[in-house]
């Protein structure tokens, strides 16, 4: 489980500087964080939530982590807009007797967007393989 307060580098943005968030809520298959000093009117929210279907070897879990930030349009001043970017993990959980195979998928997702395939450094500016086309629209 989580803690209550990210405050130790668990979230960085392009710049690899720390976003601190505080827990607001949590029920059973479900939590959200804020951004600790967000505006009230900007919103800057991480969620995190699991949905299970099915039983037995047809059981799938779809769990998401996700991001919100509103900001002001910087074209129309008076505008605010929402960015959003999730990670979305759907997964036959009944069928599989380890997290090995989910892993390993998360892991070749998380290197295609944060790496250039030669490297093995994080690349928090957003100019990952993957990351770049998301960014530009790319293929």
């Amino acid at each position: 489980m989580l803690s209550n307060t990210l405050n130790t580098n668990e979230v960085k943005d392009a710049a690899a500087a720390e976003v601190e968030f505080q827990r607001l809520s949590q029920d059973a298959r479900s939590t959200e964080f804020a951004k600790i000093s967000e505006s009230p009117a900007l919103a800057h929210r991480l969620k995190l939530a699991h949905q299970e279907n099915g039983s037995g070897l047809k059981m799938r879990r779809r769990s998401v982590v996700r991001i919100d930030k509103t900001v002001m349009s910087t074209v129309d001043t008076t505008l605010p807009c929402t960015v959003s970017a999730y990670l979305v993990l759907d997964a036959p959980v009944g069928a599989l007797a380890a997290n090995t195979e989910m892993a390993n998928v998360l892991a070749e997702l998380m290197s295609f967007c944060a790496t250039t395939g030669a490297g093995t450094t994080v690349l928090y500016d957003c100019t990952g393989n993957g990351a770049r086309e998301l960014l530009s629209g790319g293929l």
